[in-house]
Formats: C-alpha cells, sequence, structure tokens
C-alpha cells in the first residue's frame, strides 16, 4: 500500500513518475487477491491528492517570486502571468478538474493555480473530486485487468496511446500559446 500510494503521490513533484501505472499495479494486485482494492484507493486518492495541493500551497506562497527574476522571469514574462491569472480567474477549477485526466500536466496544474492565487476551495474541489473519480477507474480496471489479464491489456493500451496523444497535443497547444504571447512582448 505505502509503495503504490507514495508512488502516486511522488508524480506531483516529478511529473514524469507514473502515478498511473502504480494505481494500475496496485489494482492488479488487488485483482490478484494479494492486497485490498479499498486500501489501493484510499491510499493513492488521499497521497496524490495531498501531494497536488501541497505542490498548490508552495506554489501560492513562493510562486509568484519565482515569476518575477532569474528563470521564473524567462518562463513567463509579466504579460503571460496576467493572460494566466485571467485564464484560472475564469476557469481554474474546471481547467484542474479536467487536468487531473491527463498524465503530466495533473501535475503542473495545481502549480500554476497557486501562482495565480486561486482559492483554496477551487482547487481542493476539483482536485480531490477528480482525482477519486480517476483513480477509482483506474483501481477497478486494474482490479480486472488482475482477473482478466489478456483481455483488458489491449483496451488498456489503446487508452494509454489516447492519453500519450491528449497530452502531446496539449503539449504543442501550450508551447505556441507561450511562444505566442511571448512574440507579442518583445
Amino acid at each position: 500500500y505505502v509503495v503504490v500510494a507514495l508512488g502516486a503521490a511522488v508524480e506531483n513533484v516529478v511529473p514524469p513518475i507514473p502515478a498511473d501505472t502504480f494505481v494500475l499495479l496496485g489494482g492488479f494486485l488487488a485483482g490478484q487477491g494479494h492486497v485490498s482494492a479499498t486500501g489501493v484507493f484510499l491510499g493513492t486518492w488521499a497521497l496524490n491528492s495531498a501531494g497536488s495541493l501541497g505542490v498548490y500551497a508552495l506554489a501560492r506562497r513562493y510562486g509568484r517570486a519565482f515569476f518575477a527574476r532569474g528563470v521564473g522571469r524567462f518562463l513567463l514574462r509579466p504579460r503571460q502571468l496576467e493572460k494566466l491569472d485571467a485564464l484560472y480567474r475564469a476557469h481554474g477549477a474546471k481547467i484542474i478538474f479536467a487536468s487531473r485526466f491527463v498524465p503530466g500536466f495533473r501535475a503542473l496544474v495545481p502549480v500554476f493555480a497557486g501562482v495565480t492565487r486561486l482559492g483554496p476551495w477551487r482547487t481542493a474541489i476539483p482536485v480531490v473530486s477528480a482525482s477519486a473519480l480517476w483513480y477509482g477507474v483506474l483501481v477497478l480496471l486494474g482490479s480486472l485487468l488482475g482477473r482478466n489479464w489478456d483481455r483488458l491489456w489491449a483496451i488498456f493500451s489503446s487508452v494509454n496511446r489516447a492519453l500519450v496523444i491528449v497530452a502531446l497535443g496539449l503539449g504543442a497547444l501550450a508551447a505556441w500559446a507561450w511562444w505566442r504571447t511571448r512574440r507579442r512582448e518583445a
């Protein structure tokens, strides 16, 4: 339980660590009868949500100062930060909720919620609810996978490819927006 839950939590600090893989593994072990699916779900949901909200809290406290100088100023210029503020004021909760389903982005979006000083409840509610939904589905799929290894492996492979395509598309869109707003300010 501890390894699976910590694996899910670490993703918030090191986005390439695949929390989904840890959760599916825990669900798989539950499907094989080695652990409880409820225990896997509660551990991963609690630690991943707590990790996300911890990163949000740190970014809320220190993020603005980071982007005001040095490397941070290179990453986001003041005008870009203003646009990010407006985006999060208008759609922050929706952005956070949707990001919890996209690997990589689920770790970055709470950082910007903190930097833009989105309210704690407008951050916590979508983090906790979307994480519950996502990790519940993954534990269920992992359990089914543990019981029906061959049949479900083909399904998961296609879903994972689709999520990678979505993540790459969102990454390209974010890079384009960053470049576009950066060029205007120069």
